[in-house]
């Protein structure tokens, strides 16, 4: 199992954000001193220009030079750019390592799956899972999936992905919820599973598998993972009721089916998750 970071992603927060450094810097900290799971250590990989743009626009990639807020939940802070480009490049990293034949996990902020191709919203900036989804598809990838189980909808994932040839996207999500997108399929290769809030634990896994079940029905030659840990029954930005050992069971999951498989840090708000990571790390690993 590879883990791919970088120590300067920890280096950007405004106060009373629910972005908060410590949670990745917990995490890491917990990763490096538990001794259950061996670890590698990856970087993120640098991001060429031709690559970014297979998913965002010229003018967007301009607009995150400029030192404007794109919204209130997402600042311009000092660097953001280049803080994007490396949660990017560890998701181009994550990709060469499943290419590669090892599972691996970006630990990596700002998250990206509600960036558009032309706007940076919650808290996302640049696409990530997206743009390693196209790359995928660059590298000769014939059938791509993402499977996107953060609380909130991937909208910018779906906005990108739509109607994108040998890719296809599986959102299990919270709805009603931010940002109010996803109630039902669009298109002919983008699938969302709302779920009501509150649903009990058993139920929302059921979900999950239905949503996972319909993913390998697609037969993808790998899954790109948008791995939110924010339906967690103590997060602060839902009202789900998931448990870590939930996410032992995502990653399990993931792991049994065979697909080639990697992972990218999206939302997860609670200060309990260093310990939903590595249950969810658990799961995928074969100890």
């Amino acid at each position: 199992m590879k883990i791919i970071t970088d120590s300067r992603c920890t280096e950007y927060s405004a106060r009373g954000h629910p972005e908060r450094p410590q949670r990745i810097a917990g995490t890491l900290e917990k990763l490096r001193s538990q001794t259950q799971l061996p670890l590698a250590w990856g970087e993120p990989k640098p991001v060429a220009d031709e690559i970014l743009l297979r998913a965002h626009s010229a003018d967007h990639l301009k607009q995150l030079e400029m030192p404007y807020d794109f919204d209130g939940d997402t600042p311009a802070h000092p660097g953001i750019a280049a803080h994007a480009l490396r949660s990017v490049g560890g998701a181009l990293q994550a990709l060469q390592s499943a290419r590669a034949g090892e599972a691996a996990f970006s630990l990596m902020r700002p998250p990206g799956h509600h960036a558009t191709r032309d706007r940076a919203m919650g808290f996302c900036y640049l696409n990530s899972i997206a743009i390693a989804a196209l790359e995928a598809r660059a590298l000769g990838f014939k059938r791509v999936a993402v499977f996107d189980f953060d609380v909130h909808h991937g909208n910018g994932t779906e906005d990108i992905l739509l109607e994108q040839p040998g890719c296809a996207f599986f959102s299990i999500h919270q709805s009603p919820a931010y940002p109010g997108t996803g109630r039902a399929n669009i298109g002919s290769n983008c699938f969302n599973y709302p779920v009501s809030p509150a649903t009990p634990r058993l139920e929302y896994r059921a979900i999950l598998e239905r949503a996972f079940e319909g993913l390998k029905k697609f037969h993808p030659e790998i899954i790109a993972v948008s791995a939110g840990f924010d339906a967690y029954t103590r997060d602060p930005l839902a009202e789900e009721k998931l448990e870590a050992e939930d996410y032992h069971w995502l990653g399990e999951t993931i792991r049994k089916s065979g697909i080639p498989a990697f992972s990218i840090l999206e939302g997860g708000y609670s200060s309990d998750l260093p310990d939903l990571i590595l249950a969810y790390l658990s799961g995928l690993a074969v100890c």
